[in-house]
This record gives C-alpha cells, structure tokens and sequence, in this order.
C-alpha cells in the first residue's frame, strides 16, 4: 500500500546519498549482513540482518550527523553545533564532531542511562543534563542554539541527516542484490526515509516497510491525514523510535515512497531483543529490533529475500535485565505461579519434588503465612520458574494441579 501526500518531495536524491557515502568512506564501517537460519524458516524466505548495532558509536546515528556536520559552513563550524537526543544521536554527534574538529554541546534528559552519557563524553562532547523528558531537553538545545549561535544539529528532520542514513540502503543492494523487502524501525523516519530515496531511486520493485511501536505510532496517524500529527505522551520500552511527531522532512520521503507502515507490540518488541540475542548472538536495543519484531508477529506476510535492518545496540544493562525477563514472560519461557499449600514439616520439599519431575527450573521461591484469606493451617508460595515454553507451562500447571496444589491466578 502506497500512501501520497499533497506536498512535494524535499530535495534528497540518489546523487545526494551516493555523495554522502563517499563523505563516509573511512568513516562509518560498511557493517556485515548476517543470514538467519530461525527467521528464515519462520518467514519460508531467507532472512539476513544488516547488523548496524555493530556500527561505531553503536547506532546508525553516526551516519547522518557526520554528513550534516561536515557540510557546515566554516562560520558555522567556528561556532559548534548543539544536539539534543537520551542516548544514540548524542553519540553519534559526538564522535562526528570530534572526527572533524568541531566543539560540540550535547544536552541529555537527566533520567538518561549513565553509559549512555559517559560515552558521549568519551567521544568529546561536553554533556548538560535538562529536562526529564526529551522535549524538554530540546528545548534547552534550541534555546542554547540561539544564545551562542551553535549550530543545531536535528536527529532526522533535516536532508543532510537523511541522506547520511540512505547510505544503509546503498549498502543493502550491494550486499544482497536480490533483496524483495527491506524492513526498518520508524522513529522520527530520517534512517526510513534515507534508505527509501536510494532503493526506490534504483531498485523500485524492492518493498521499504517501517515499523513503529504501538505506543508511540505517529506515522500510521499522520500518513492517512496527510501531514504530521503528533502523538501525545508516547509510550514505548523502544527510546530509539519513541518519537511523538515525525520530521517534516522524513514524512514527506515516507508517504511518497515507503510502502507500508505497520506497528508492534511491546511483547513483539520483547521476544525480538530476546530472538537477537539467544539466536544471533547480537545485542540490539529495543527500536533496533523493531524490524524483528514485525517478523515474528506475520512473518507470513513478507515477501523475500528480506533485510530487517538492526538499527542500534546501546541499551542500557538495567532495561536489557528487565526486557529479558519481559520476553521470556511473551515466550511461555517464564511462570511466575501461587500455589497455596498445607503447612507443615516437608511440605515445600514435596512441592518442590513435584516441580523437578515437571523439568521446571525453580528462579525464586518466597512465603506467605500471615494473609487473611489463608486458612490457619495454610500457607501460600510464590514462585518464579523458567519453563521450555507455553506448551511446558502449560505442562506444569498441570502437573501442579494434578498433584492436589490449588493453583492461585
């Protein structure tokens, strides 16, 4: 499905992203493009991932501000740039600036990951924490932009950024030249957009598909009104693509030549990173897994050869433990179960034995006594196991049950 728009297509074109790639010789790494044999069988295609977590600074990022940045005037390169973002566009600022000598301010919400600032501060810039939300954070760039004449370098709403990230697209037809569809993560859409101008500029018949998390799923809104519309308090674990309008520029690139938008759910979201990590060996963030997650929920609905386009992998340990634990939850992998019992001498070593002949691995055990709803001789625990999957959970319930356990929901 095509979507149109009644104004007319921003200035980037092919020669602009092949200029760009050029700029990024000896810059940005040509990252792998890695084949996998799950999603392949799952999706009856082959299915390769363009491994962008592997980029330097971890994210495409780097892509589009060395290109915006390098094509500065020298007054403006005098007077230094300023960027606003949590974590990836931080870094790849950054570093951008750094590599061509030019000072950089980056502004980060004060709840940002501290890996996420300490490497921004590695790659050179100097680090003002503003703001609880990115928002606010922005503000406080555009407002810093004004006061000293900084340059403000914007995450994806500018030609320069988008033709930076078209360069995935390039590489992409290099790599697999029979490539069908290419599925990318949607945030602002500066890395869609880039990789729709090169591909459709030379292989029209490849299918761009944008993934955007449901809870933050502004494109969906604004492709059928035709012009941006902004989502109030997006809500998503996927920060990379939690954006709540998309970028002018981006928008119009999108609704002329990406073919399909589509959303996914925090637990598709979940069971990707996971996916990632226990099946390719890759640690991708949330938003870089989105093109995954599009996979697992209608995998039957792609057309391959598919490239899903891992677009980050900085994500912070804390919410990598917690997305984990979320994805084994989706993946029948986790059983956090009440079972209320007798009492007395023995009586968790019997439950526990019915446990290990169900093959449930046991993660965490507590006690209740003392509720109210509980009988004198009663007592309730709780119990967190790992299971082979919803057909083993389901297993153990049963085996629970069979036992004489009464099972509380």
């Amino acid at each position: 499905m095509r979507y149109s728009t009644t104004q007319a297509l921003p200035t980037v074109t092919l020669d602009d992203v092949r200029g760009a790639q050029k700029m990024l010789s000896g810059i940005a790494r040509v990252t792998a493009l890695e084949g996998s044999r799950y999603l392949s069988r799952l999706v009856g295609a082959p299915v390769r991932l363009k491994c962008e977590n592997l980029q330097r600074t971890g994210s495409f990022k780097l892509r589009g501000a060395y290109v915006r940045i390098a094509g500065l005037m020298p007054e403006e390169r005098a007077a230094g740039v300023v960027a606003a973002s949590a974590g990836n566009h931080a870094q790849g600022v950054a570093l951008a600036s750094s590599l061509l000598g030019v000072r950089s301010t980056v502004f980060m919400p004060k709840g940002a990951p501290l890996p996420k600032i300490s490497a921004t501060r590695e790659y050179g810039a100097e680090v003002r924490l503003e703001g609880q939300v990115v928002d606010e954070t922005l503000a406080a760039a555009r407002e810093y932009a004004e006061r000293t004449g900084a340059v403000l370098i914007h995450p994806f709403d500018h030609p320069d950024v988008c033709a930076g990230q078209g360069t995935l697209g390039l590489e992409i037809l290099e790599q697999c030249p029979e490539v069908r569809t290419i599925v990318v993560g949607i945030g602002g859409g500066g890395l869609a957009a880039g990789i729709a101008v090169a591909v459709k500029a030379l292989r029209p018949d490849v299918r761009v598909v944008g993934v955007q998390a449901e809870g933050a799923a502004a494109y969906p809104l604004s492709l059928a009104a035709g012009h941006p519309v902004s989502v109030d308090n997006p809500v998503t674990m996927a920060d990379g693509i939690r954006v709540g309008r998309p970028g002018d520029v981006p928008f119009r690139i999108i609704g002329d030549l990406v073919d399909e938008v589509r959303t996914v759910s925090e637990d598709d979201l979940a069971k990707a990173l996971l996916l990632c990590l226990e099946r390719a060996k890759l640690v991708v963030e949330p938003a870089g897994a989105s093109p995954v997650a599009a996979l697992l929920a209608d995998p039957g609905s792609f057309e391959g050869p598919v490239v899903a386009v891992l677009s980050g992998g900085n994500v912070d340990p804390l919410l990598m433990q917690r997305v984990l634990r979320h994805g084994m939850v989706a993946g029948g992998r986790y059983l956090q179960v009440r079972v209320r019992l007798t009492d007395r001498p023995g009586a968790l070593a019997t439950l526990l034995g019915v446990l290990s002949v169900a093959d449930a691995n046991v993660l965490d055990v507590s006690h209740v006594r003392t509720d109210p709803r509980l009988g004198l001789t009663e007592a309730e625990v709780e119990l967190h196991l790992e299971t082979q999957g919803p057909e083993h959970r389901a297993e153990v319930e049963s085996a629970l049950r069979a036992a004489g356990y009464t099972v509380v929901a």
